[in-house]
């Protein structure tokens, strides 16, 4: 078992850092966001917890979601015009923190490229250093599908795009941190996981998380240590 003290150290010495996004780097989760824009919020507030929970595999919850919210273009872009995601507190200064030490930081998320770049561009992480779901939609701007070949589409996929940082980029040590089941599946092959829950408190990732925060002021207490 490794000790808090061992783990702290494990997240200093990270060369990348993955962070979920919907309830971690952002207060919201996106998904809910667009149903409300589209008038089926509650059905799929109620779906969401339940993916989140890990009860009902990713993808069929994801595509069962999505043929009821059925977003056109235009309300995809009218949710990042009118109700832009909100920033949790501590991350935009826990992200400037880790580029200032040269950490690369990766955004992993089960929501859509298009409010995940939004998000990015707040925290000057580069959109080459996001992994999201695309939304695909006809020339008239009507709701066509996603892309199922995306791995963050599947149960397992924030996983295997870890997987592929390491491939690629040659990371010796990857920290994965997010509030919910898919997140804490993806180490291994992350290295460290952190739990989060100062948005939302997911009782399965708590219980399982060996490191599990409500606040980021804790990892920035970490890396002035």
């Amino acid at each position: 078992m490794v000790s808090h003290s061992e783990l702290r150290k494990l997240f200093c010495s990270a060369d990348a850092v993955c962070f979920d996004v919907d309830s971690t780097v952002i207060r919201e989760e996106g998904i809910d966001e667009l149903a409300k824009i589209c008038g089926v919020a509650d059905a799929v507030s109620e779906m969401t917890k339940r993916a989140m929970g890990g009860a009902v595999p990713f993808r069929a919850a994801l595509s069962e979601r999505l043929a009821l919210i059925q977003p056109s273009r235009e309300q995809v872009q009218r949710l990042i015009a009118e109700h832009p995601p909100h920033l949790t507190p501590g991350i935009r200064e826990l992200v400037s923190r880790l580029h200032e030490r040269n950490v690369q930081v990766f955004l992993i998320s089960g929501g859509f490229r298009s409010i995940v770049e939004h998000v990015a561009s707040k925290l000057n992480i580069p959109s080459t250093n996001v992994f999201a779901n695309r939304l695909k939609f006809y020339f008239n701007g009507e709701y066509a599908g996603f892309d199922e070949t995306q791995p963050t589409a599947d149960s397992g996929g924030k996983g295997k795009v870890i997987k592929l940082l390491k491939e690629k980029f040659h990371f010796k040590r990857i920290v994965m941190i997010g509030d919910g089941a898919t997140d804490l599946e993806a180490c291994p092959p992350a290295d460290v996981f952190i739990g989060f829950g100062g948005n939302v408190i997911r009782q399965q990732v708590k219980e399982n998380a060996k490191w599990y925060i409500t606040d980021f002021v804790e990892l920035l207490g970490a890396l002035e240590e």
